[in-house]
């Protein structure tokens, strides 16, 4: 195992970050980029607002390079769940949408409060079955999911995501990423989803103001079909832009919130997101095994084969403030703890918590 990445960021030693699921850190280089181009852009003398087109276009390469696709395919918004508007009202009214209970409210919500057709899958240990009996009998058009559930952490198995695809090539698999994105690598184009998006703020460490959408050529075609077929008179400030670029990016992108994003895309790319994952997986598999030794690892988690980041520890939600106290950052979600660790993590924080746990929390 390497060592540890915690020499790229600003981390105090008597502090264990393990709350990524909620936000995540951002590397100590980037953070001086941040605030060297923000003094930049506001320059009387400067050229970079004029450049805002360009530079936004280079960030879409970064992102269509990082995951695996084209840039024709990528659209920069501020986060998920704006994007994810505006992909539901792209949708046919009459679209029939799968969804898993209790997923991420920006993910449930929207589908739900317009009033589409939907039913829900459970989410257990044996949820690929579960997803594959429901289409059996609901038959959808649309199957949404989060890769990674916020607040268990259970994991979609992506191999299944393709042979889903594979069986049910015309049904349309729109994936939230913000809880994936970042922790391993991932290749859209053969991925299975044909439309994925994300927020940067947690495991790509970009902060806030920063996200984007995947869409594959098909599902390109497919959104606000009415409208593309149109052939509006454009003004010539939106010349070279699509129907779905003045939906999906309406107004000025935001130059210093998806520059930190592609400036971390730039740090995963120098590290490589290979060597990152195989140092989190690692550092996941020993933090498993000492959870279910100590039977605070829920059943559900404890019987998939598929991991993520994340861990909801059952532990007593009123303990968060003495973990707090004594220096593990985390959060409470649902019946328990939540915690997640990223590749500024090492194994002494996983000592910490251990023991606080053994030692302090009665």
């Amino acid at each position: 195992m390497q060592s540890s990445y915690k020499t790229y960021f600003d981390i105090p030693e008597d502090i264990a970050y393990l709350s990524t699921p909620g936000s995540g850190l951002i590397p100590s280089e980037i953070k001086q980029w941040r605030a060297e181009r923000d003094i930049a852009f506001f320059e009387t003398a400067t050229d970079l607002r004029e450049q805002q087109g360009a530079f936004i276009n280079q960030v879409k390469q970064s992102i269509a390079r990082f995951f695996g696709t084209t840039s024709l395919n990528i659209f920069c918004t501020p986060n998920f769940s704006i994007g994810f508007n505006v992909l539901l009202n792209g949708l046919p009214k009459d679209a029939r949408i799968l969804l898993l209970a209790d997923d991420y409210p920006s993910v449930n919500f929207p589908v739900i409060s317009r009033d589409f057709d939907h039913t829900f899958v459970e989410v257990n240990e044996n949820l690929e079955q579960n997803v594959i009996e429901a289409i059996g009998h609901y038959k959808p058009d649309v199957f949404i999911l989060s890769i990674v559930q916020y607040i268990s952490g259970i994991k979609i198995d992506l191999s299944f995501v393709q042979e889903l695809k594979h069986r049910y090539p015309d049904m349309m698999i729109i994936g939230d990423g913000t809880q994936f994105l970042g922790t391993e690598a991932f290749h859209f184009d053969t991925s299975g989803f044909d439309a994925i998006g994300c927020s940067g703020y947690k495991w790509l460490m970009s902060g806030f103001g920063n996200g984007f959408f995947i869409l594959n050529e098909k599902t390109r075609n497919y959104l606000y079909r009415e409208a593309q077929q149109q052939t509006p008179t454009f003004e010539k400030m939106w010349e070279g832009k699509t129907i779905l670029q003045l939906y999906f990016e309406p107004g000025h992108v935001d130059t210093l919130a998806q520059g930190t994003l592609q400036q971390s895309l730039h740090f995963l790319e120098k590290l490589t997101i290979e060597r990152t994952s195989a140092f989190t997986k690692e550092l996941t598999a020993a933090a498993k095994a000492e959870f279910e030794a100590r039977g605070i690892l829920s059943t559900i988690i404890s019987k998939r084969q598929v991991s993520s980041n994340i861990f909801n520890l059952q532990i007593e939600p009123h303990h968060f403030s003495t973990l707090m106290d004594n220096g593990i950052k985390c959060f409470p979600r649902g019946n328990g703890i939540r915690i997640g660790f990223h590749l500024y993590n090492d194994p002494r924080d996983l000592e910490m918590l251990l023991h606080v746990i053994d030692f302090q929390l009665k």
